[in-house]
């Protein structure tokens, strides 16, 4: 047994353990991380807000030439990324029982997925683009606005990632535990947030 007792000490994956069992409360990262989730919950409730008012004031939504978003792709892809805080939340347990490989495993799994959807997603943006324009009315403005938002913040959470793997090549640390579990919950919310966005999306074809 480890007689490490403060965080800044632990350097060894049974140390680490050790550590995390012990803390009664929550790290100030995870407590930073709370803080951003709950600002960015802010920023989506008022795109999404935005968009319903619009929507309130128009004759015609979408306006006459746009077509109705299409429903089963959209939320195939959003069930697929939502089904992604799976392998995040075993990440994180796994991270906080020291298992290294099992941790790495799970963050790989859910980020190979994670930047399967965003690669989808940015074609579908693409074709989207040349059918109707941002500048073109309030829908294709805030439709854009919304989804844009969205997935710059599904690409930095895969770009989260990919640092916790490279920095777990050379083992875990209280730190990186810390981290583990920090980008759990940042997953978590975008998760949440990717199913709100999805049906607020498709709200003129449900």
């Amino acid at each position: 047994m480890s007689d490490v007792t403060r965080s800044m000490e632990a350097r060894s994956a049974g140390a680490v353990t050790q550590v995390a069992q012990a803390r009664r409360t929550f790290p100030n990262g995870w407590w930073g991380a709370a803080l951003l989730v709950a600002t960015e919950s802010a920023l989506f409730g008022s795109l999404i807000a935005s968009y319903f008012y619009l929507r309130l004031q128009a004759v015609e939504w979408p306006p006459p030439g746009i077509p109705d978003p299409d429903v089963a792709l959209p939320l195939a892809l959003t069930g697929a990324l939502v089904a992604t805080s799976v392998p995040m939340f075993l990440a994180a347990r796994s991270a906080r029982s020291g298992r290294l490989r099992a941790t790495w495993v799970a963050i790989l799994v859910a980020a190979a997925v994670q930047a399967a959807y965003l690669a989808w997603q940015i074609v579908l943006f693409t074709d989207e683009l040349s059918k109707f324009e941002p500048s073109g009315s309030a829908y294709g403005s805030i439709y854009y606005t919304l989804l844009a938002t969205h997935h710059a913040h599904v690409a930095v959470g895969v770009l989260i990632n990919v640092w916790l793997m490279t920095r777990l090549l050379s083992g875990l640390t209280n730190y990186r535990l810390i981290a583990v579990r920090v980008a759990a919950l940042y997953w978590y919310f975008v998760n949440a947030v990717a199913i709100a966005v999805v049906l607020t999306q498709l709200s003129p074809s449900l």
